[in-house]
């Protein structure tokens, strides 16, 4: 873009008449050389070319004037706001600083330049504008509410200078942010003529065909329907004078905008809208008449014409939360048409048009939340009368600071508490992100994720693989949805290193072939001193409980177990023929069992993780207690007591008849086939030797999987008995346990 300096001799005049204009307007409300000083300011900005033109190539110079005298005349605002308008091109250029103009004009100027500033800054985050975040955003931002005043002004003075402009992108751009941002600000503000010429203007520029489809026909109409406002309300006007009423009427059409977005909705054409216009009677009365004088006027209207019950509105009873009170009625006029008729007073209809009691709560537009409806509204009895517009002048926003609002990389913009951090916003985007963030970019600054988030900050989350949450990243977040998240994963990511170490430690026993039992790992884990699972688990994930020490502890607890089998009874070595190990047997007693070499008076069980029995092959182990346990030289355990407990181990060897019965518990599996537990049962019973102590049998997709419980005098018995079980037709496994 080429860059204009010098002012044309028409800008020169035009500046000079609307500056001649603006002091007399503004005079009243100016200090002791406020004249003088902006005067000169203005002056030496046009004879020194300091200002450049905009991207529409206007002069800022000419339109902070037009902008100027709009705020006076439609918003009420005086010498702070006016100044500060004045003074903001040679700011915006960089030949003036804020400090300057707070020291010569004083700090309210000051604030709102900076404002201003603060707001140019947000514009330089390509901010998603349709947002309702931006809205609240942008109030919070402004500092001084007449900041925001002062932007809606300058958009329709800008929006009324674009309309030859070849610039087409920037105009749409422009137009886009008139509807989508500016347009709301102003009707929440009440600013209502505003806001409509916005939204038209907006429409004009965005969707001309549109635009001049219904503004021609408007212009059809008009004689038409400008004869037809006279002839309906001549009757009205008769009746109400012969009553002693004293008002004045007026019709109102809707704005072109206002028809184009009725005839989306209604999905109709223009001639399908019938209430392009309302009649409004204003009556002059005195307050306390008010509501006598209204209902006096709605029953002389009824009485003449017929009224649809269906669309009467009675907000002078019950007036509405925001202030509006008005009797609107919809009645059928001549040429059957129908027609609104709005009854108020002078008092409510300044309340409705200086935008007090403003439309914006009624006609669509979405509020915000919390304290700044509450807020605005403070705002709109300021702008009632004119003490609140003096007021205005020394106005400081008061605005709720509870919330915050940040921009995403893309422009979107978030909502949180104050107080929230890097890691909330983390976890506003996703678990997934939250879980694996390790800071953020805020502002193009590295920062970490306990880093508190403040309004206007472009906020980009850094993540890491390796990153996972922790238990004290509750105290760090804000958010109820973030703590909610982290307590999510942090369970999950429990359950999953429970699971890893579960399956790790099963994966230890088997290598060094210890038959892990889940009740004995129940105890070791409360003999380490843990209450729950996960925390054992836990801990070992994190290595501050060593796996040997699992072992060593479960190992103990194991050997020290009291297990008693065969007929239940402790029985002394002084049973027993001692015998060499390799040696020849001595026997002498049935079911015997020859222990060590000269072991006598000692105890022994039969250990419970392998069962041994009457033939097997066996070996005794010295217990800490200094019993002995006698487990089976295949026990699954055998291995790591023989390698870290060798000096505790004897010789042992079964010597007899064996007639002592013992438990043993065999494994089967096979197809569930319709009496097949029946003929395994039957295989036990026919043999007056067995006894079935207990059957389990847990069926699934068309197998069984069971246990049988048996009482058994020795092996070569329990093998003849497995060959007979195997032979059962549809049994695929019979081991022993």
């Amino acid at each position: 873009m080429t860059e204009h300096f010098e002012f044309s001799i028409e800008e020169r005049d035009q500046a000079l008449a609307l500056y001649t204009e603006l002091k007399e307007k503004i005079a009243p409300s100016l200090e002791d050389d406020d004249e003088g000083r902006i005067r000169s300011h203005l002056l030496h900005a046009i004879e020194q070319n300091q200002v450049k033109r905009d991207t529409f190539g206007l002069n800022p110079i000419v339109s902070s004037l037009q902008t100027a005298l709009l705020l006076i005349d439609e918003i009420g605002l005086r010498r702070d706001a006016v100044l500060a308008i004045l003074l903001n091109p040679s700011v915006e250029a960089g030949f003036l600083t804020i400090d300057e103009v707070g020291t010569t004009y004083g700090i309210a100027v000051g604030r709102i330049l900076h404002g201003l500033q603060r707001i140019q800054e947000l514009y330089q985050k390509n901010p998603v504008i349709e947002s309702e975040n931006f809205r609240n955003l942008l109030l919070s931002f402004a500092e001084d509410m007449r900041v925001i005043l002062i932007m809606i002004a300058d958009r329709v003075n800008l929006m009324r200078q674009i309309r030859d402009t070849d610039r087409e992108e920037a105009k749409r751009r422009v137009s886009e942010e008139a509807a989508y941002l500016y347009a709301p600000l102003a009707h929440k503000l009440g600013l209502y003529k505003l806001k409509s010429e916005l939204e038209d203007l907006s429409l004009k520029y965005l969707e001309p065909d549109a635009y001049y489809h219904i503004k021609e026909k408007l212009n059809a109409t008009k004689q038409a329907r400008d004869k037809y406002i006279e002839q309906f309300i001549a009757p009205i006007e008769e009746k109400l004078r012969n009553a002693g009423l004293k008002f004045h009427m007026k019709g109102r059409t809707k704005s072109i905008h206002s028809i184009w977005q009725k005839m989306k909705k209604q999905k109709c054409a223009f001639e399908g809208v019938y209430d392009l216009f309302a009649i409004r009677i204003i009556i002059d009365c005195p307050i306390e008449k008010e509501k006598q004088q209204c209902w006096q006027t709605f029953a002389i209207i009824t009485d003449m014409y017929t009224s649809n019950p269906k669309r009467m509105r009675d907000w002078l009873s019950v007036p509405k939360s925001n202030g509006y009170e008005s009797l609107h009625i919809t009645v059928l006029g001549p040429e059957k048409k129908w027609v609104e008729v709005q009854i108020r007073t002078e008092r409510m209809d300044d309340i409705a048009e200086r935008g007090v009691a403003a439309h914006w709560r009624y006609k669509g537009v979405k509020s915000s939340e919390g304290g700044m409806d509450e807020w605005l509204n403070g705002i709109r009895q300021m702008l009632e009368n004119a003490s609140g517009m003096e007021a205005m002048d020394q106005f400081k926003m008061d605005l709720y600071d509870d919330e915050i609002y940040v921009f995403t990389p893309k422009g979107d913009l978030l909502k949180f508490p104050k107080g929230a951090t890097v890691l909330d916003m983390a976890y506003h985007i996703h678990s997934k992100v939250g879980s694996a963030c390790t800071g953020a970019r805020i502002n193009n600054k590295v920062v970490t994720f306990r880093q508190e988030l403040h309004s206007g900050d472009q906020v980009e989350i850094l993540t890491s693989s390796t990153q996972y949450p922790k238990q004290e990243w509750l105290s760090i977040v804000k958010t109820a949805r973030a703590k909610a998240k982290i307590r999510l994963a942090l369970k999950e990511t429990q359950q999953k290193e429970a699971l890893l170490v579960k399956e790790m430690l099963e994966r230890k026993f088997k290598n060094r072939k210890i038959e892990q039992d889940e009740s004995l790992m129940m105890r070791t884990m409360k003999k380490l001193g843990y209450k729950e699972a996960s925390d054992f688990y836990r801990d070992i994930a994190h290595e501050t409980l060593d796996v040997q020490t699992v072992f060593d502890k479960y190992l103990e607890l194991q050997q020290g177990e009291k297990v008693i089998t065969g007929d239940n009874i402790a029985r002394s070595a002084e049973e027993f023929v001692l015998e060499d190990f390799k040696g020849q047997p001595t026997v002498q007693n049935d079911d015997v069992l020859v222990i060590g070499q000269d072991l006598k008076g000692v105890d022994y069980q039969l250990a419970k993780c392998c069962n041994p029995i009457y033939g097997d092959q066996v070996f005794g182990f010295v217990t800490i207690s200094g019993g002995i346990k006698i487990h089976r030289c295949d026990c699954p355990n055998a291995p790591e007591m023989r390698r870290r407990f060798g000096y505790r181990i004897v010789r042992a060897k079964w010597s007899g008849k064996g007639s002592s019965q013992y438990a043993i518990t065999l494994r089967v599996i096979g197809n569930d086939d319709l009496g097949i537990v029946n003929n395994l049962t039957s295989i036990i019973s026919k043999d007056e030797k067995l006894v079935l102590r207990g059957i389990n049998i847990d069926s699934n997709d068309g197998l069984f999987r069971g246990t049988l419980t048996i009482m058994i005098n020795d092996n070569t018995r329990l093998e003849a008995l497995i060959k007979k079980l195997r032979t059962v037709k549809g049994v695929k496994q019979v081991e022993r346990i």
